[in-house]
């Protein structure tokens, strides 16, 4: 039995030994973490033409890659090769473009998954084990809209949509639906996302130095990341806008400024381009230098600038030019409208803005003399018509006007220094009129003083008398208290005299009647007792008796033979010769 166990032991170690030597020493392998391994197998069945990746069984790299840990695998009949996994970050989503599946339908470009192509789908942050011969992964930005942005979504598959109709599902165009500020994991392949500003932005015109839109700043939060998502998309935005700058150059639209990431949190100014009407004037003209001017900030990460500036012939026959400011707002609930009907916002100031202020400032301004435009009525009630025919005009373009601001009116020398040196002599005889009445009410005000000093000092005196009346009045009411308070009590202390000297009367009547009735009935109780006893000797007996002391003792004596002195031994008396009172012992 023993030798049988020790054959085997034998056995296992000369079969057993040389096995975990090949497995742990050539055939193990680690795949460390945020790593896979791609394995193509040496042996096994062809694949069959159009195939990638293998299956179990075939030749090939295999379709199934190893994830994170310890491996056997046989270096004769496989090959490894390790490779970082695929890592989406936040804020990122991957594009996923698959070598391996299903052709795609006729007309499609993007593919679910099975599908050989772009998968509809996208990848969100996380880590991913794709075997990288057969999907490429591209990561790209996630869509994060700013606040006061909406992103308009269009969509890139399916059958075209109706012409001016909002896409539907499983249709090519723009969608109604706007996507909120967010973050949004897009598929950049399927929907293209464009953001435009929402609120009030402005239009500012200088004269014929041509115009900026000023739009709103980025507001910058606490998330880094998120920030520059948000100049990611803005930056984005930008280079689409340069597109259409530079597909409307030939109509003498250009791009003034430059485009540069700003940093976060920096204002982002954005102008909106024009078309040109002095191009040699324009092509001198700084747009910076406008929207520095018009925003007071630094220079703009992009100024699309406006060549056009409003100018038109008033009344009389004079050229006038407006340095003007409109305050436009664009609602969410138009957005999609305005830019499927328009375009983005440089296209809708270009095309629809721009006009209506040149055609109804032409219009509005062209019915008013030159004069008007200097007095200051008739600039406000100019502004005040162009305000709301802008306002009444766009609103049927889902464009709301809150403001056309006229800041400035560019009137020629000729007829604006006569009115000024006119407007100057007026504001001068004005100035001199005014003099005088400064001069006349100074006098009255002189005048004034002294009466009011006059009126002072009489005051005063008036005081001072009023004051020294109402001082003797109330020393001569004092006085008078003072005596009827003396006269009082003069009359209580009268009647306090009368009072004591009548109680002091009761009281001795009082006391005398009480001395006659006690000594009364004392005498009459001494009367009868006398006439109790019989006589008064008899009664003055008694009294006397009553009186003695209760320690009194009578000895009687009898006289004896012997002398009297002998007798008083023997009665016990003591030597009455030392001076001293010898009394008998009481019985």
């Amino acid at each position: 039995m023993k030798n049988a166990l020790k054959i085997a032991v034998l056995v296992v170690l000369v079969l057993g030994l040389p096995w975990f030597i090949w497995q742990w020493g050539f055939c193990r392998f680690y795949v460390e973490p945020d790593e896979m391994a791609v394995i193509t197998a040496k042996t096994g069945a062809e694949l069959p033409p159009g195939q990638i990746l293998a299956k179990k069984g075939q030749r090939g790299i295999q379709e199934d890659v190893l994830g994170e840990g310890r491996h056997f695998l046989n270096p004769w009949l496989y090959e490894r090769d390790v490779r970082p996994v695929t890592i989406i970050p936040p804020g990122k989503v991957g594009i996923v473009t698959s070598k391996v599946g299903e052709d795609l339908p006729e007309g499609e470009f993007l593919a679910e998954k099975g599908q050989k192509g772009i998968w509809r789908d996208v990848l969100g942050p996380g880590k991913y084990r794709m075997n990288p011969a057969g999907y490429q992964i591209d990561v790209v930005d996630a869509i994060s809209i700013p606040v006061g942005y909406d992103g308009v979504v269009t969509s890139l598959s399916g059958r075209q949509t109706p012409l001016h109709a909002f896409a539907q599902a499983g249709e090519k165009g723009v969608r109604s639906d706007v996507l909120q500020p967010g973050l949004y994991f897009v598929n950049p392949r399927e929907y293209k996302v464009d953001v435009l500003e929402i609120g009030v932005n402005q239009v500012s015109l200088i004269g014929k130095g041509g115009g900026a839109v000023i739009t709103k700043s980025l507001m910058a939060s606490q998330n880094v990341a998120m920030d520059a998502l948000q100049q990611n998309v803005l930056q984005e935005q930008q280079a689409k806008r340069e597109s259409y700058m530079r597909s409307e150059s030939s109509s003498g639209m250009r791009l003034g400024g430059r485009l540069a990431p700003a940093p976060a949190g920096a204002p982002l100014k954005v102008a909106s381009p024009g078309r040109a009407k002095k191009k040699a004037e324009a092509e001198a003209w700084d747009g910076d230098e406008l929207a520095r001017q018009l925003s007071g900030a630094g220079a703009p990460s992009v100024s699309f600038v406006l060549e056009q500036f409003v100018e038109f012939p008033s009344r009389d026959g004079f050229e006038i030019s407006l340095d003007m400011t409109v305050e436009f707002e664009l609602l969410p609930k138009d957005v999609a409208w305005i830019f499927r009907t328009y375009g983005d916002l440089p296209a809708a100031v270009d095309k629809v803005i721009m006009p209506q202020i040149l055609s109804v400032s032409r219009l509005k301004g062209s019915a008013y003399g030159a004069k008007d435009f200097i007095v200051g009525e008739g600039r406000e009630k100019f502004q005040n018509e162009l305000t709301d025919a802008l306002a009444e005009t766009l609103v049927e373009k889902r464009i709301r006007i809150h403001a056309a601001l006229i800041r400035h009116v560019n009137v020629p020398s000729q007829i604006l220094d006569p009115i000024q040196q006119a407007s100057l002599a007026q504001e001068q005889d004005l100035t001199n009129q005014e003099k005088q009445n400064t001069a006349k009410k100074q006098a009255e005000l002189n005048t004034e003083l002294s009466l009011i000093d006059q009126r002072r000092e009489q005051v005063a005196q008036e005081t001072e008398k009023i004051k020294a009346l109402i001082q003797a009045d109330e020393e001569k009411q004092v006085a008078e208290i003072q005596g009827d308070t003396l006269r009082q009590a003069a009359e209580i202390e009268k009647l306090t005299a009368g009072v004591n000297a009548e109680r002091i009367t009761t009281l001795g009547s009082a006391d005398a009647e009480v001395v006659r009735l006690v000594e009364g009935e004392r005498a009459n109780g001494q009367q009868l007792k006398v006439k109790a006893f019989g006589d008064a000797e008899a009664y003055n007996l008694w009294t006397f008796a009553a009186n003695l002391s209760d320690e009194l003792a009578i000895n009687v004596i009898h006289a004896g033979p012997g002398t009297l002195w002998t007798d008083l031994e023997k009665a016990g008396l003591s030597d009455l010769g030392g001076g001293q009172i010898l009394q008998a012992p009481k019985k």
